[in-house]
């Protein structure tokens, strides 16, 4: 049976995929509420009762949203570390079934190898993932403020990267809407990628067997789908890049499956 990967949605308000093998089906991250995530898996036919396990980078609320009623009714095992445990616990005001990890480690679901790095950002011990499977090995970079050369080794195996283009930098410092402290977190070591800043990161990362490349996490206010996948592209064409496919995703729907 091939690899089924899909990003059911991402973006400032809410972040979750799906990854099914053969013996193995995970969410990464459960930032939409239990009803959406059940609503955005049933447009792929599939359903929560399945699920052997949920990945979660961190603890802000756009990545464990549906946590409390999905694991509540479910008892689905959440599989994070031990400070973001505490911290989702007091988020949510309830207990969870969480299978802890010390970052830097790795582990198996079923027949999917995870591999856990610890990645700058304002959140008490976030994490990316690079799962490796039979056909394919998959990334998530989807919230970080600068890549370390950590970043970079541990992603660059992936065959499909999840890289986070959040604003583009014009749009932010123009925005009206966020205040000045507010714009100086984003920009920060530990805030979010630019576009300019994912593109260098995916300058970086490149290997021949980097294949799919989804751009998350934009904003609605300062960025648009277009400008982040034009700045992306347009560095990757520039060292001739082109095996690499460039996807924008989308908060409002879920992307395209990819089959590996």
């Amino acid at each position: 049976m091939p690899v089924r990967f899909t990003i059911l949605g991402s973006g400032s308000g809410g972040n979750c995929a799906y990854l099914e093998t053969d013996e193995t089906r995970l969410l990464i991250d459960a930032g939409f509420s239990a009803r959406q995530i059940r609503q955005r898996l049933a447009s792929i036919e599939r359903s929560p009762e399945t699920l052997h396990g949920i990945l979660i980078t961190h603890e802000h609320s756009d990545h464990i949203q549906g946590l409390a009623v999905l694991c509540a009714k479910l008892e689905i095992p959440i599989f994070c570390n031990r400070l973001t445990k505490d911290a989702i616990e007091h988020a949510l005001e309830a207990r969870f079934d969480c299978r802890l990890f010390q970052t830097g480690a790795a582990f198996d679901v079923g027949d999917v190898h995870v591999e856990t790095f610890s990645v700058p950002h304002d959140a008490q011990d976030p994490v990316g993932f690079c799962l490796h499977t039979a056909a394919a090995n998959v990334g998530f970079l989807t919230d970080l403020g600068h890549a370390t050369r950590l970043v970079l080794e541990r992603v660059r195996p992936a065959n499909v990267l999840v890289l986070e283009t959040n604003h583009d930098l014009r749009l932010l410092q123009d925005d009206t809407k966020r205040p000045w402290s507010v714009k100086q977190r984003i920009l920060s070591r530990h805030g979010h990628l630019s576009n300019d800043a994912a593109a260098a990161v995916a300058a970086e990362v490149l290997s021949a067997d980097l294949r799919h490349l989804y751009l998350g996490h934009l904003s609605r206010d300062c960025n648009r789908p277009a400008l982040a996948h034009r700045t992306v592209s347009d560095r990757l064409q520039a060292i001739g890049a082109s095996q690499v496919r460039v996807e924008t995703t989308s908060q409002e729907a879920p992307s395209p499956t990819l089959v590996l």
